[in-house]
């Protein structure tokens, strides 16, 4: 495991330091990486919707009414 030296903010270091005092975590390491391992997950969602989002887009706009999408939608997913 790669070993990194970090500087904190006061109060950043504080709160690292009272989760591990609650007992949340072993260790201000182990937090920080749950952190990155988090932050890394939403961003694979954010990255999803924005794909998604960027499909729809491009798919163009529709003058179909909110009951026809509605009745669309249905009949695609009853087959």
């Amino acid at each position: 495991m790669a070993r990194q030296s970090i500087s904190l903010t006061e109060p950043n270091d504080q709160w690292l330091k009272s989760q591990v005092d609650s007992k949340e975590y072993s260790s201000k390491s182990e937090l920080v990486n749950d952190l990155i391992r988090q932050a890394r997950n939403q961003q694979i969602e954010i990255d999803w919707i924005r794909a998604k989002l960027k499909k729809a887009e491009e798919s163009g706009f529709t003058t179909d009414s909110k009951q026809d999408i509605l009745a669309q939608s249905k009949s695609s997913f009853n087959g």
